[in-house]
């Protein structure tokens, strides 16, 4: 059963559908029930670049490169995005147990993710249409330098259907601003257009489908498994990709591609 004071923080919430505040009241309201240092709101959009919808934040180094590069290209390495476009659209779900079974040893996570100082993430979904679905993550950062606990989190899903209907209630006629509604070729046609036309180096349909599975975080078995392909036959590709990059490691691949992410 909610508390008093939270009873009236949820009420707050429903009054402010439709409203400027609604973000401001749906943080406040979750604040009552699971501490947090950090919330972002992020629609996603099928084939498009996300958008990001609210901020708010105790240190303002958690999202210093939101726009400059997570917005623009390191999206497609998040596992809340890899989540979305895998068909989960509603509820609340934590990052690590999202994450592919590789996830904390990807340049991603070292280079970008820790740089945002976030120790730990969850988010709520919820799906808008069928082309968009947005997320509000709540983090932890090193202001308290905590993650999340069972019980706290336990608690916030015990909500978690109400505050994806909300969601979807305030936000059902949305719309990408003018300028954002580009339509985008699928991310594997794009990243073997970019890399051929910047390095002349011609990836097959599944290199490229294989460089981005390795750079989310996913181990050989994981992509196999993902695939529907053996262990051993991602090891060919592995080995193939590699030769055509001419590299020999997953950082120096990070390291190739994540500028061409940003011209994507």
């Amino acid at each position: 059963m909610p508390t008093k004071e939270q009873d009236k923080a949820l009420a707050e919430v429903v009054r402010s559908l439709g409203n400027a505040n609604f973000a401001e009241a749906l943080g406040y309201f979750v604040k009552k029930i699971i501490d947090f240092d950090n919330l972002i709101i992020i629609a996603y959009h099928k084939d498009m670049n996300p958008e990001e919808l609210y901020r708010e934040c105790s240190t303002s180094t958690v999202y210093q490169n939101m726009q400059s590069h997570y917005l623009t290209a390191a999206y497609l390495l998040d596992p809340f995005y890899h989540a979305i476009k895998n068909g989960i659209q509603k509820g609340i779900h934590c990052i690590f147990d999202l994450a592919p079974d590789q996830f904390k040893q990807t340049s991603y996570f070292n280079e970008y993710y820790q740089a945002t100082t976030l120790v730990d993430e969850f988010s709520l979904f919820a799906r808008i249409n069928h082309d968009i679905t947005l997320t509000a993550c709540f983090g932890r950062d090193k202001t308290s330098g905590l993650r999340f606990g069972k019980t706290e989190l336990k608690k916030i899903k015990s909500y978690e259907n109400i505050l994806s209907a909300l969601c979807q209630q305030h936000w059902k006629d949305y719309q990408p601003k003018e300028g954002k509604g580009i339509v985008l070729p699928p991310i594997k046609q794009r990243l073997r257009g970019k890399l051929q036309e910047q390095h002349g180096i011609s990836l097959s349909p599944r290199q490229a489908e294989v460089a981005l599975y390795i750079l989310q975080g996913h181990s050989s078995l994981s992509i196999s498994l993902n695939l529907n392909i053996s262990k051993e036959t991602v090891k060919v590709f592995r080995k193939q990709l590699y030769s055509k990059c001419n590299i020999s490691s997953q950082a120096e691949l990070f390291a190739l591609l994540m500028p061409i992410f940003s011209m994507l």
